[in-house]
């Protein structure tokens, strides 16, 4: 198996070409002492090169270091200034910042049980780490904005090429589920590293953004955020998936405070709604089979008040079972794959909600992602995500989430 292990890496590149001198080649000459000398010097190195590249010690000694965790409204009210300074400080902070946070996750994998941190899928995310801290760690000190400038060439770069990071811990955790022993170790350990991961981006993506001149927008923050036309962004994007799936959507009425306008981040936003719509929709349709043009309308309130602010999301598809209601926020549960399998149900499309929205929320349905992620990104955010099932009625689903200007302290990021 370890052997197996290396060979994957050096496919990858994970181990650097050895010398020519060091190669398998076979040598005539030699006697078979020395020939067994040289694949054990040869074993040896490979090995040390493997040490190296996984248990470098600027990786152990970052990781000892705390997390300077900002809140939303230190990032609003130091987001602007005439001269430019708050790019620089911005830069300054995240490469102090960002070797320290991707140094805990990989501390994060090096805690996997080893036959699940050896599956080739979970290897790959870890070297991604371990590359993105040799980048970013190694990047000169930034004293002036053509260095910043570069900085973000790195920070867009890393960015790419950690987008399917999500979908790649969801594969290889479900190719190593045989060999999990503790759920709890697993659901610890993706809630840490999912939550990290929405973190490090929103603060990458923050101080890009900062560059730009948006109408409302200080980075990312957006100093009147409307629910209300988020939630129809993403109604309208789901009821497109569903119509294509199904051939009909359940129409979608939004009530409540729907003219209320206050300071939050779009970002966390569209990664969990289009998630609860996607499931509220497909219960809708999959609990009226017979009658696909003739389904009930899904009902969203927006509660607002000076602390938080709710999200309901009501459907009437039919409730979850009891048998899985304890189980639906667990990672790797869902119901997705036995409740398309009836036959008027358009299978080609079935994971047409992973490829379109792949760049938004992730490979949710049918890994059985969705629910759970959801859940730890709003605890993240200081918030909540609550299921009331009223079994075979429909489910209310609430999503509560701090307001970063609230008379409470804000959720730090």
């Amino acid at each position: 198996m370890f052997r197996k292990t290396l060979l994957d890496l050096a496919g990858r590149g994970a181990l650097k070409p050895l010398p020519v001198t060091l190669s398998l080649l076979p040598i005539r000459s030699r006697s078979t002492s020395a020939t067994d000398h040289h694949h054990t010097e040869l074993a040896r190195e490979r090995s040390k090169t493997v040490t190296s590249f996984y248990n470098q010690s600027g990786i152990d000694i970052s990781a000892e270091k705390a997390s300077v965790r900002l809140t939303p409204t230190t990032m609003l009210y130091s987001g602007r200034s005439q001269d430019g300074s708050h790019i620089l400080k911005s830069a300054r902070y995240l490469h102090k910042e960002l070797p320290v946070r991707i140094s805990h996750r990989i501390k994060g994998f090096r805690s996997l049980p080893f036959i699940i941190g050896c599956n080739p899928t979970i290897l790959h995310v870890h070297e991604l780490y371990i590359r993105a801290f040799q980048k970013l760690s190694e990047f000169p000190p930034i004293s002036d904005h053509e260095t910043e400038s570069q900085y973000c060439k790195l920070l867009r770069q890393l960015l790419d090429d950690h987008k399917d990071v999500v979908t790649q811990l969801a594969e290889g955790l479900r190719e190593s589920r045989k060999h999990i022993q503790d759920e709890k170790v697993i659901s610890y350990f993706l809630d840490k590293t999912l939550t990290s991961r929405l973190g490090i981006r929103m603060l990458a993506t923050h101080h890009l953004a900062l560059h730009e001149e948006r109408p409302d927008f200080v980075g990312i923050i957006c100093t009147r955020l409307w629910p209300k036309k988020i939630i129809e962004k993403w109604v309208d994007f789901a009821r497109r998936l569903c119509e294509h799936k199904y051939g009909n959507a359940p129409r979608v009425r939004i009530n409540g405070h729907v003219a209320a306008r206050f300071p939050f981040i779009p970002m966390p936003l569209d990664y969990i709604l289009p998630e609860l719509l996607k499931n509220s929709m497909r219960a809708t349709m999959e609990s009226h089979i017979d009658t696909p043009y003739n389904v009930p309308d899904i009902s969203i309130t927006i509660a607002n008040n000076d602390i938080d602010f709710i999200i309901r999301i009501s459907d009437r598809g039919g409730g979850i079972p009891h048998d899985h209601l304890e189980r639906v926020m667990d990672y790797h549960f869902t119901t997705a794959e036995t409740s398309t399998q009836d036959p008027r149900i358009n299978p080609i499309f079935g994971n047409m909600v992973d490829m379109v929205n792949s760049g938004q929320s992730g490979p949710m349905h049918g890994f059985g992602f969705g629910l759970p992620t959801s859940r730890a990104y709003a605890e993240y955010l200081g918030g909540s995500l609550c299921i009331q099932s009223l079994q075979g009625i429909g489910t209310d689903v609430y999503l509560r989430l701090k307001h970063i200007d609230g008379r409470e302290e804000s959720f730090r990021i």
